[in-house]
């Protein structure tokens, strides 16, 4: 796909929203790209767009490991950046997260790629010399490549 330059973050939530509404239940999201490079700023735009009222803030789950929000869609918002194996996982509840009722998003995915996980789509976010947002994303199977044809039709 070729990648999106976003120039503020109000643009990068916007990307989010569209992506949001075109999702469809039981998607996993996985999100790349260093600290600060939009992840958790994109994630509010995919709950805006899964149809979360604005009132309800969204933010990181780097403390919490995962949030969750009502929606269209539950929106299951993973960090595993503080998690060192993929055991944890368990411990968490992984598996309860997944379902055709909810979409998972994650940031931080090593652990679950390492473990084989497939992830729909993956959006990677990077910063131009200007330091712009280049968010690129890729999609895997029918679902994701579903979503990403909705989303840039």
């Amino acid at each position: 796909m070729k990648p999106h330059i976003c120039h503020t973050s109000q643009e990068t939530q916007s990307l989010g929203h569209r992506l949001g509404q075109a999702l469809e239940g039981g998607t996993a999201i996985a999100l790349t790209g260093d600290l600060g490079a939009g992840k958790t700023t994109f994630t509010q735009g995919i709950a805006r767009g899964l149809g979360l009222d604005e009132s309800c803030p969204v933010t990181s789950p780097t403390f919490n490991i995962i949030n969750e929000y009502p929606g269209r869609l539950r929106l299951c918002h993973l960090d595993l950046y503080r998690l060192a194996d993929v055991e944890e996982l368990e411990y968490i509840g992984f598996e309860d997260l997944l379902g055709d009722d909810s979409v998972i998003v994650v940031e931080w995915p090593g652990l679950l790629k390492e473990d084989r996980f497939e992830f729909d789509l993956e959006i990677q976010f990077e910063f131009d010399a200007d330091y712009n947002r280049v968010i690129t994303c890729f999609a895997s199977g029918q679902r994701g490549s579903n979503v990403l044809s909705k989303l840039f039709s």
